[in-house]
């Protein structure tokens, strides 16, 4: 693990922390922490809403609600929307408290927005 990238995962860590509600902690080690809920909708199991890890070139920020939503992204800025990695992956290598507060900005909007969403009300998994 690159060592430099420990304060960026750090920091993204305090993000998804803060705004963790009901979802569960699927992981939470030294590279990587993964909040999940809701139930998928095909699988019938609980499925990772947002998550940040770790990797051998930067620090990878998942967010499922705007992969699902992703008119959520409207109004941020160029430079956040540069560090997108596919439809829901944002990907950092330093410390930018500019970015990352906008990132927290578009953390409430996506969880706000996954809240309300059918699949996200109080359902369990049904048993076989």
């Amino acid at each position: 693990m690159p060592t430099e990238f420990e304060p960026v995962f750090v920091r993204l860590r305090s993000i998804l922390r803060k705004h963790a509600g009901s979802l569960s902690v699927k992981h939470d080690t030294a590279t990587a922490f993964c909040l999940e809920g809701g139930v998928h909708p095909t699988h019938k199991a609980p499925f990772p809403i947002a998550w940040v890890e770790i990797g051998k070139a930067y620090v990878s920020y998942h967010f499922m609600p705007i992969y699902a939503n992703p008119k959520l992204l409207d109004g941020f800025s160029a430079k956040l929307n540069a560090r997108m990695q596919g439809k829901s992956c944002f990907n950092f290598k330093t410390c930018d408290e500019d970015l990352f507060k906008e990132l927290e900005q578009l953390t409430v909007k996506g969880f706000a927005a996954f809240k309300n969403a059918p699949f996200m009300r109080e359902a369990k998994p049904q048993k076989a």
